[in-house]
């Protein structure tokens, strides 16, 4: 861009007088009257786009002008200048209709052209309007001044997006031309790709002009043809989007597999020219095209085509468009005028400025009523060829819809719609738009497709490569836990429990898939599984199989298919039997949980006694007795074999609570009881992960194993103290002679391991949680197409029975071990209740001595009053324990309430 721009600063030099002479001659002839409003249009005539849109504008200024009621008295003069795909030359048109009063610009075609002419209309406030540069980085913020009428690439690629989301392919290869439209259009269609969970897989770059550059497109489409994805996306200009189909059939492939997506470019060439040969070569392509509704304006204009193209072109989507634009700025021009303003223009004071030797810059005018003109552009709503027309705030055009076509035979099949509104749908958008608002995956549809190579049948979207060779599937070379993964020495056959898993996937794939296994390993010891899977990004392998867990560094380079085992990590440790004793049924509680239950026993004991002595004759007696009682009624309560009777409120409200307590209490006992003497126990220094992180004792791990880095990296677990094992037997010798506390490892191995040797255990639950499952190349589709295989085995049973066949068959021990995890139960298991029961003990006790003291108090007045010498306190205490002592006559209690009630008014 900016090669270009110098160049054409370099140009403007020795052109700009010549313009300023031309401007003067212009201004001497009839095509500038004062009646006459210019308007100038820059395309390429000789393009199919450029004559179509020329007949098109012409008419659309003939019914304008022969229309009083739009502009009055004044005429539209529309000059069309022709830049014959020429950039400096669309530059030249531009500055030739800024010097002659120019009150809007139609074009210019291309993109690229309206990025440059954009600062031109923003420098001289002239609006330019486009129908074809539909680049979505042609921001309305950068050039407030250009303005497309026409939906945007952006909702063209929107649609392609939701088509490949439709038909659940997940890359693309897009194939289009190096300028400015066809290579933005392309990032956008990478964007709403994304949004779908798919990609573009490759994309194909062309030259900007490959129309005498042939052998090159051909070169690049070879490319393309080796590619694994077979859905390919075309984007690019008319002229061109025949030369690439053209090559592409010589390549052979517009056949069967392949789906083809071509945007705007190809029914603008079938409109315009009913090629046969076109339409033989894009057989089964899908294509979009601005749709536009019926209505009787449309159908009139259609037949009127015939007459004013002289039966030259057919009529496609931009004629349409070319018509209404002309229409649009009449439109706002008859607004402006009604507002009463005039048109004129006034010198640039900036141009002036540098407006000095041979650049005559000063002769570019500003159109005054510029920025008044864009916002009734802006602001006009109306009913054109191409529908109801208004846009919004970033001037967009609201609910932008296609038309979805299918190439048939010779003609293009409508198989549905899309809309910004309603995404895909067999019915008009216009239908759609009165409904409540549905973009749900269910109500997505088209009609069926006839795709490339007349098969109805929907493509993969995706191949094997086609350079003849099998799909390289990487296998570890194992040199333990062979049920897993091994080679055969006889036959040389790969075989094992994921191998057999693997094939009986593929079999179940809709389409076979030829492959050879390459061994990964020196045979010596287990390889690095997490190498293994980082050779499937330098192209070593397509794939890798066998035991493989998944895991997150590994997921960040390759697809995963769905899980087939589980395999998360477990930890294994010697153990021993725990010895039969005569103490056993003392095991169930803690020694502090034995001491804190006998003394809560006799706590409640004495508060009940506390709370039931003045009442109850059952807690009264001679002292011995007494201490008795409460040791009886303490423990008996344990059987909820107590035989004294609560008489007070507040001893039956401490009773019941700690009843309860020892219910649960009681309960809890026995069921860790009969685990402690029905289950076997075994036991282990090591009770899981956790005594391992705290520790400092050595670990081992198995060799090639993701273990040693997440011990390492997870956990913080020092790598002195890990230790390498490479094989069961190694295990075994490693626990016995202490060189490790323990073994940490995936559960498929520990349980192959456990099987063989006993006097083994896992300790604690597993610690993390993972699969296995073959792992290819990102985004391929082959891990998707597994996954669902994968799980088809798993809903019949084959899964199952391939793990039976394999492992269950070696297991030698008679069940499956682990270290106890019935611990003691503790004093922590059971502090609220002992909480609960404290607090209400405390607060009857509290609620007893205030009721008490209340009625010693009452009491004292009847006694005798005591010497001024013999009034101390410890007579007063003595007399108050005296009275607490003493047994309160319940037949008085009951006279004195029932005076109380009488003695109160009725």
């Amino acid at each position: 861009m900016a090669n270009l721009v110098s160049n054409l600063s370099m140009k403007l030099v020795v052109v700009v007088p010549w313009l300023r002479v031309l401007h003067i001659m212009m201004l001497l002839g009839d095509t500038l009257a004062s009646d006459n409003i210019n308007l100038g249009a820059i395309f390429t005539l000789d393009t199919i786009n450029g004559q179509v849109s020329q007949i098109a504008m012409k008419a659309a200024v003939d019914d304008i002008n022969s229309d009083p009621n739009v502009l009055g008295a004044r005429n539209l003069s529309l000059q069309i200048h022709d830049s014959n795909y020429n950039g400096f030359l669309s530059i030249m048109g531009a500055l030739q209709f800024m010097e002659t009063d120019t009150v809007a610009i139609i074009g210019p075609q291309s993109s690229i052209m309206a990025h440059v002419l954009s600062h031109l209309a923003n420098e001289l406030h002239i609006p330019l309007l486009s129908f074809t540069a539909l680049d979505p980085t042609l921001s309305p913020i950068q050039y407030p001044y250009f303005f497309q009428t026409a939906p945007n690439d952006l909702f063209q690629m929107a649609a392609i997006a939701e088509i490949v989301s439709y038909y659940r392919w997940t890359q693309v290869v897009a194939i289009f031309t190096d300028e400015e439209s066809s290579r933005n259009g392309i990032t956008a269609l990478g964007d709403k790709l994304t949004e779908k969970r798919a990609r573009i897989s490759y994309k194909a770059v062309l030259p900007p002009d490959i129309r005498n550059n042939e052998s090159v497109v051909k070169q690049e489409l070879e490319k393309v043809k080796m590619m694994e994805s077979r859905v390919l996306v075309v984007h690019t200009l008319a002229a061109y989007g025949e030369i690439i189909v053209k090559m592409a059939e010589q390549l052979g492939m517009l056949g069967d597999g392949y789906v083809w997506i071509a945007t705007a470019w190809l029914p603008s060439i079938l409109d315009y020219n009913h090629s046969s040969d076109v339409y033989k070569r894009t057989q089964g392509v899908i294509t979009l095209r601005q749709h536009i509704p019926d209505s009787p304006r449309k159908k009139a204009f259609i037949s009127r085509w015939i007459k004013l193209s002289q039966g030259s072109v057919g009529l496609n989507a931009y004629g349409f468009y070319a018509y209404d634009t002309v229409w649009l700025i009449a439109r706002a021009i008859n607004a402006y005028l009604r507002q009463g303003h005039n048109i004129s223009f006034s010198n640039d004071p900036v141009l002036s400025s540098v407006g000095g030797g041979t650049m005559n810059l000063s002769a570019l005018s500003i159109f005054d009523g510029g920025s008044v003109l864009l916002k009734n552009i802006l602001e006009t709503h109306m009913t054109g060829l191409t529908g109801p027309t208004r846009y919004d705030s970033e001037r967009n055009i609201v609910d932008p819809s296609y038309d979805v076509l299918n190439i048939v035979g010779s003609q293009m099949r409508g198989i549905g719609y899309w809309s910004n509104y309603s995404g895909l749908s067999v019915l008009e958008p216009e239908i759609l738009r009165k409904r409540t608002q549905n973009r749900s995956s269910a109500s997505q549809k088209l009609y069926s497709v006839v795709w490339p190579g007349g098969t109805k049948k929907k493509p993969l979207g995706w191949t094997f490569r086609r350079d003849g060779r099998k799909l390289q599937i990487g296998v570890p070379h194992r040199v333990s836990f062979l049920e897993f993964v091994y080679k055969d020495n006889q036959t040389h056959a790969i075989r094992g429990n994921c191998i057999d898993v693997f094939e009986a996937a593929v079999k179940l794939l809709p389409y076979p898939v030829q492959y050879e296994f390459i061994l990964f390993g020196d045979g010596h010891r287990n390889p690095s599984y997490s190498e293994l899977v980082r050779r499937i990004t330098t192209g070593e392998f397509d794939g890798v199989v066998g035991d493989i867990a998944i895991v997150t560094n590994r997921t960040m380079i390759a697809d995963f298919t769905q899980p087939y085992a589980d395999s998360g990590l477990v930890v294994v440790a010697p153990v021993k039997k725990l010895a039969s004793s005569a103490w056993a049924f003392l095991r169930p509680f803690t020694p502090l949980m034995w001491v804190v239950t006998a003394i809560f026993f006799l706590i409640v004991g004495a508060v009940i006694w506390i709370l039931e002595h003045r009442l109850n004759d059952e807690f009264r007696g001679p002292p011995r007795q007494q201490i008795m009682t409460i040791l009886w009624f303490s423990f008996s309560t344990l059987f909820f074999a107590h035989r004294e009777n609560t008489v007070s409120t507040l001893g039956r409200l401490v009773l019941v609570i700690w009843l309860f307590v020892v219910l649960i209490i009681q309960s809890s006992y026995t069921a860790s009881l009969t685990s402690f003497l029905t289950v076997q126990q075994l036991t282990s220094s090591i009770k899981g992960i956790d005594s391992l992180i705290t520790g400092s004792a050595p670990i081992g791990f198995q060799v090639g194993s993701y273990a040693e880095n997440y011990l390492n990296e997870e956990l913080n677990i020092p790598k002195s103290r890990l230790k390498p094992l490479a094989s069961p037997e190694d295990y075994a010798n490693a626990l016995s002679t202490g060189r490790v506390a323990a073994v940490v490892d995936e559960q498929p191995y520990i349980d192959l391991f456990l099987s063989n040797y006993c006097q083994y255990a896992i300790a604690g639950q597993e610690f993390t949680k993972s699969g296995w499952g073959f792992a290819f190349k990102s985004d391929s589709p082959l891990a998707l197409d597994m996954s669902t295989a994968i799980l088809q085995l798993s809903e019949n049973g084959s899964l199952q029975n391939i793990t039976e066949r394999w492992l269950k068959s070696k297991r030698s021990c008679q069940s499956k071990q682990s270290v106890n995890d019935s611990e003691q139960l503790k004093l922590d298991n059971f502090t609220g209740l002992f909480l609960i029961s404290g607090v209400a003990c405390l607060f009857a006790l509290i609620v007893y001595f205030c009721l008490t003291l209340y009625k010693f108090h009452q009491h004292l007045p009847d006694e005798s009053e005591p010497s001024s010498q013999s009034s101390s306190r410890s007579i007063r205490l003595k007399t108050f324990l005296s009275f607490a002592d003493r047994k309160e006559d319940l037949s008085q209690r009951r006279v004195k309430k029932k005076r109380m009630s009488a003695s109160m008014p009725v």
